[in-house]
């Protein structure tokens, strides 16, 4: 049986570790080279840095921040965040990440998936999916930090990056996204049922039994949250040991 990961998220703009409420608002934390030593020193499962900008403002990522964090950290890292070819993906690799994030290249160059995927491993790759439901409960998938509606759902895409060649899917609804209320777990359910590759919970976190939830509603194979672990509400060590508790395989 595969051990639940538990994945810290830091969210950079600028270089700044920024937070943000329903993917706006971006508010400044903390310092990034900080933070993920801590995160380094705690051994959590895996570290996500997401560049939430980069593709929007038509950026590269910042190869230097991320060269510091892979030079510092030890445990397992993957990045997102304007990664739009196949020689900016292979760089970060390159660079000691052992995963990237497509969300906005993966509908503009879904052939990047396959290329990537083919080269490095479909370990090496996860894509993820932004969602919002409108007035009447209608869900839309988005891009580019949740300003581009895509023509597919939730279900269609993640099917199809699946079969293109992702190795793990990483669904977020926006709505629930920093406000603490919870996961959307209707949404992780959905894709964890329609997919045979794992399923990262993410957007929402604010207790642990969102937590757990997650995972055993939602069947989510990992779980991401950012607010949580940098406002201290809660440590790696009680999110996993109350997930032991409840009968959940973790790494301890």
């Amino acid at each position: 049986m595969l051990r639940t990961r538990i994945i810290p998220c830091l969210q950079l703009l600028d270089q700044n570790l920024v937070k943000t409420i329903q993917f706006k608002r971006p508010s400044y934390i903390g310092d990034f080279a900080n933070t993920a030593r801590i995160f380094n020193e705690l051994e959590v499962d895996e570290l996500c840095l997401l560049g939430i900008r980069n593709t929007r403002n038509k950026t590269t990522p910042d190869f230097k921040v991320l060269k510091q964090v892979a030079n510092e950290c030890f445990m397992p890292l993957s990045y997102g965040g304007g990664i739009q070819d196949f020689e900016t993906a292979k760089r970060i690799l390159a660079m000691g990440f052992e995963k990237v994030v497509l969300n906005s290249a993966s509908f503009r160059n879904p052939q990047l998936i396959t290329k990537i995927s083919e080269y490095f491993g479909s370990q090496s790759l996860i894509v993820s999916i932004d969602v919002k439901k409108g007035l009447f409960g209608r869900e839309r998938v988005y891009s580019c930090s949740g300003t581009r509606t895509e023509r597919y759902s939730a279900l269609e895409w993640a099917k199809s990056v699946e079969e293109k060649g992702a190795g793990e899917i990483l669904p977020t609804s926006i709505n629930q996204e920093g406000t603490w209320e919870g996961f959307d777990i209707g949404l992780v359910s959905r894709i964890a049922n329609a997919v045979n590759i794992p399923v990262i919970a993410s957007g929402g976190a604010g207790t642990l039994m969102h937590m757990l939830d997650a995972i055993k509603k939602g069947e989510a194979d990992a779980v991401l949250a950012a607010s949580i672990f940098h406002y201290e509400i809660f440590s790696i060590k009680q999110v996993k040991e109350y997930l032991k508790n409840e009968g959940v395989s973790v790494r301890i």
